[in-house]
């Protein structure tokens, strides 16, 4: 079979439906099961991940296989986690002669990928791509952000509001304290939209591919990395409230102090988180540090 024939016969949705027929095997909504049937979709996550850069790429939640066989037609190495093992024969079959290919079954969230990392690829550096269930979009990528992990970049598809605020920069309306991790620790770009009927089965909303390049600094220095995070998802507690009322809340510190503090770091003292950069929050975790 030629390649681009197989990997259209992947993303079919009669072909695979009559896959996953064969094998006895039902969608879970628990598990937030939807696989990619836009033949479109995957060449061009698998283009954008920069395999060419790593070692190889780890792939969260490979389903049927259709984005683990484009990846492993640019990769060194793919190493998928899967955690449902009704998967493993439909990807026996799907990934047979892609030698380049393994599967591993566990819970990303709680496997110890330091090791895995390790020992499948020598210690890296790694590159991520990923169909993530949406349910677990925040948690994987901001475990993986902050895990110290030798990555070189995270390439994810997940629900289009979350791909939006994952890239929102400080001091614009969508952002959250997610979004201020996001940019500490990466330069998110948002590479294009996906609809809901490239999915089966369909899910009640769109999605967006984005790229996370791994920063090799943050943008700017703070005293205390976790203080900083503190008081940043102290800001964002209470939206409603300015930040200063917020902080002083979350931190428990006097808000005429967290109002001296946000004016010298250029931000005015009745400001709403979102309208504060990632400059005003470094100055003002740094301003904050010990006032507790």
């Amino acid at each position: 079979m030629a390649e681009n024939q197989k990997t259209s016969s992947l993303a079919d949705p009669g072909a695979l439906r009559e896959l996953l027929t064969r094998h006895g095997f039902q969608f879970s909504k628990a598990m937030g099961q939807n696989f990619l049937i836009n033949p479109s979709v995957c060449p061009r996550m698998a283009a954008a991940c920069g395999a060419e850069e790593c070692v190889g790429v780890l792939e969260i939640g490979p389903g049927v296989g259709v984005l683990t066989w484009e990846l492993a037609q640019v990769a060194k190495k793919v190493v998928a986690i899967e955690l449902d093992s009704r998967l493993f024969p439909v990807l026996e079959e799907t990934l047979r002669g892609q030698g380049n290919v393994e599967i591993v079954q566990g819970d990303v969230l709680k496997l110890d990928l330091h090791a895995l990392i390790q020992e499948k690829f020598g210690g890296g550096p790694v590159c991520v791509c990923a169909n993530l269930p949406y349910y677990i979009t925040s948690p994987v990528i901001m475990g993986l952000l902050e895990s110290g992990l030798p990555l070189r970049s995270l390439t994810v598809l997940v629900q289009k509001e979350a791909a939006q605020r994952l890239c929102a920069p400080p001091g614009t309306r969508e952002c959250g304290t997610v979004s201020v991790s996001v940019q500490y620790h990466s330069q998110p770009e948002l590479l294009f939209q996906v609809g809901r009927g490239s999915f089966l089965p369909p899910p009640k909303v769109d999605s967006a591919v984005l790229r996370l390049q791994m920063r090799a600094s943050p943008p700017v220095q703070v005293a205390d990395e976790a203080f900083f995070f503190r008081v940043a998802r102290g800001a964002f507690s209470q939206r409603r409230k300015t930040a200063a009322n917020a902080v002083s809340a979350a931190l428990g510190v006097p808000k005429p102090r967290v109002q001296q503090a946000l004016l010298a770091a250029g931000a005015k003292e009745n400001a709403r988180a979102e309208q504060l950069t990632m400059e005003q929050f470094a100055a003002l975790s740094n301003a904050l540090r010990g006032a507790q």
